[in-house]
């Protein structure tokens, strides 16, 4: 034992000297990992230093280096340059979110995409059923999409400001498998991807999946900070960043042309892999005047962008748009032949066809007067700012006081009759003392039952 020894030394973490066994970092991070699960070490709780720790336990430095660093990939640690190394705040529990619910609980949780249009998508699926190319949509044939399909796709794409040509777009099951396709054919275990501090929580836990390192970038009502996201680069390794521009998943944060285009020159020079989730883009490209183009059209070469139509158009057909630059393409093709095989084409044709008759349109015209109308609902239950979040999300982003326990309060709320989510389910890294419900609009059976569900979380808060 050194001489400086830290056994009397008042630490965070001090794992029992006895249970190592060789090899020590695995075993090490062994002992972490228990340790977290079993609730011993709560989110957010600030590790030893790793050369006091290689000082009390009397092995080599790199030892504790390796035996973190295992842990991280894992998710299960964080660590901020000059700060130190921090438990993660979703370290023990799926955060994944789902259309899963209590039975009779009024769900403000899962962001649905207000359904009563489906009405229109099932007189389109009659309609595909009895088209006389019924058997090309059942095989293997044309794994990335049918050419007119992807034509379509191209067209519905263009309003949004996206240019690319049919060697360079694919058809996937979702934005959700587009993001994982995009991971496992760009990323490979112990990468870096900056993200909001508040992201896309099926994001964080794909992340999770792949063994890939969240990097939290901070911002303000305009986006992520370019000057965060430099200062990040030039500390650590950092290989992609995740941003979802039109509609941030969960603050609602437009992210202004004037800031793309800040951030597209910090990902240009240090040669990040862009991955940029437009599932918005349909409530924003049109509407918002400062929206000018995605800022895939800003690194068309170093860009992934997903556009799903899950949101815009029918939630359960799962169809979504991949478009990328060239150098991207031979990965990404055989990420979707390995993972999907390809996407089934009947839905994909549904779909189409639902845009070139015109019919997609009046259900996106549709969803944008039902979430105006929603809009205006929770504003008469929370006020809402005029400067802060897309004016017609699906969702709120709502600013809470005294409620520091998370999981008691979903709790207390899901006994109450009603399903919300807190925010540390979307934080990227690490723990802030702000706090805040994600308010979903969009799925409840009526107007009516979302008035009830936020009159109860009105007086529960108060």
């Amino acid at each position: 034992m050194p001489v400086n020894s830290f056994d009397n030394y008042p630490m965070s973490w001090k794992p029992d000297k006895n249970a190592l066994k060789r090899p020590f970092y695995k075993s090490l991070a062994s002992l972490l990992e228990q340790d977290i699960i079993n609730g011993f070490l709560a989110p957010g709780t600030k590790l030893p230093p790793q050369r006091e720790l290689a000082d009390f336990l009397d092995l080599n430095f790199t030892t504790i280096t390796r035996s973190y660093k295992l842990c991280e990939v894992k998710g299960l640690i964080y660590a901020v340059t000059g700060s130190g190394t921090f438990v993660a705040p979703n370290a023990t529990r799926s955060i994944t979110i789902s259309a899963d619910k209590t039975a009779n609980s009024i769900d403000l949780g899962f962001v649905a995409s207000f359904e009563q249009t489906n009405d229109i998508v099932s007189e389109t699926l009659q309609k595909t059923v009895n088209k006389s190319y019924l058997e090309q949509l059942l095989n293997y044939n044309d794994p990335t999409g049918i050419p007119h399909q992807k034509t379509a796709a191209l067209n519905w794409m263009e309003s949004f400001g996206i240019h690319a040509d049919q060697e360079h777009i694919a058809i996937v099951s979702g934005a959700q498998n587009a993001l994982a396709i995009a991971l496992a054919a760009l990323f490979e275990p112990g990468n870096r991807i900056a993200t909001d501090l508040y992201t896309y929580s099926n994001f964080i836990e794909l992340a999770k999946m792949f063994h890939i390192k969240l990097v939290p970038i901070s911002g303000d009502q305009f986006g992520m900070l370019p000057d965060e996201l430099e200062k990040q680069c030039c500390q650590t390794n950092i290989d992609g960043i995740f941003l979802m521009p039109s509609c941030n998943n969960p603050t609602t944060i437009m992210m202004s042309d004037i800031r793309k285009q800040e951030l597209a020159a910090v990902i240009r020079k240090h040669r990040l892999i862009l991955i940029e989730d437009d599932i918005h883009a349909f409530l924003t490209a049109g509407i918002i005047p400062d929206y000018r183009q995605p800022m895939f059209q800003l690194l068309p070469e170093q860009s992934v962008y997903i556009c799903g139509t899950s949101k815009s158009i029918c939630s359960g057909l799962r169809v979504a748009y991949m478009v990328y630059g060239e150098t991207l393409r031979e990965k990404i093709s055989q990420a979707i032949f390995n993972i999907n095989v390809k996407t089934s084409s009947f839905d994909a044709e549904v779909i189409t066809e639902l845009i070139l008759s015109g019919k997609a349109h009046e259900i996106v015209s549709h969803k944008k007067r039902l979430a105006q109308t929603a809009n205006d609902i929770y504003s008469e239950y929370f006020p809402l700012r005029n400067d802060v979040g897309h004016p017609l999300s699906l969702y709120r982003w709502l600013p809470i006081k005294g409620h520091n326990d998370a999981l008691q309060l979903e709790t207390d709320l899901k006994r109450r009759g009603i399903r919300v989510f807190h925010s540390n389910r979307f934080q990227s890294g690490q723990t802030t003392p702000d706090m805040y419900l994600r308010i979903a609009l969009s799925s409840t059976n009526s107007f009516d039952e979302l008035k009830i569900g936020l009159g109860i979380l009105k007086q529960y808060l108060s």
